[in-house]
């Protein structure tokens, strides 16, 4: 079961990342051609691709706990004997777990204030954009806790699939 939800997440979010770039690359060729072509770019497309850089972010954060692409310095980690090795990336997902989840009332709170406000250009009601902090918040801590539930049952050693991949 925890291997169907895991599949299934990294599916939902690949497709969300995948969804975000669409649109960035829509919006950042509509304003390319814009000013080179018609000297002159639609003011929409500034706005709706930081709003796509945003969602981009949110859906590709936890994808990248996951491959190892985050920024991660471990060569102290991978240096020490395999089971101190292992509690130390446990240690450090649960610390990423509990952060993420010490930072979801706060990013509810900031998603919340825009109900109020609306994106100058596009007129979009500014919460739906201010959600993506909460979306990336809470993707990010799911990855975490499924990184560490598939440790304890054996499933993972909870080194990134990118590290996994490299071993001979």
């Amino acid at each position: 079961m925890l291997a169907k939800f895991d599949r299934f997440l990294r599916a939902a979010c690949r497709i969300g990342t995948g969804a975000a770039f669409a649109v960035l690359i829509v919006a950042v060729l509509t304003q390319v051609a814009g000013r080179s072509i018609f000297n002159d770019s639609p003011a929409w497309t500034e706005e709706l691709t930081r709003f796509a850089l945003l969602w981009l972010v949110a859906f590709g954060t936890g994808l990248s706990l996951q491959s190892g692409d985050l920024v991660n310095v471990d060569i102290v980690q991978e240096s020490l004997p395999e089971r101190l090795s292992f509690r130390l990336r446990m240690i450090a997902a649960a610390i990423t777990a509990g952060f993420c989840a010490l930072l979801i009332w706060p990013a509810w709170f900031y998603t919340s204030i825009g109900v109020r406000q609306t994106s100058p250009v596009l007129t979009i009601r500014m919460d739906f954009i201010h959600i993506s902090v909460l979306v990336l918040l809470a993707l990010l801590g799911v990855f975490a806790l499924v990184r560490i539930a598939k440790m304890l049952t054996g499933q993972s050693d909870g080194r990134p699939d990118a590290m996994i991949d490299l071993e001979p």
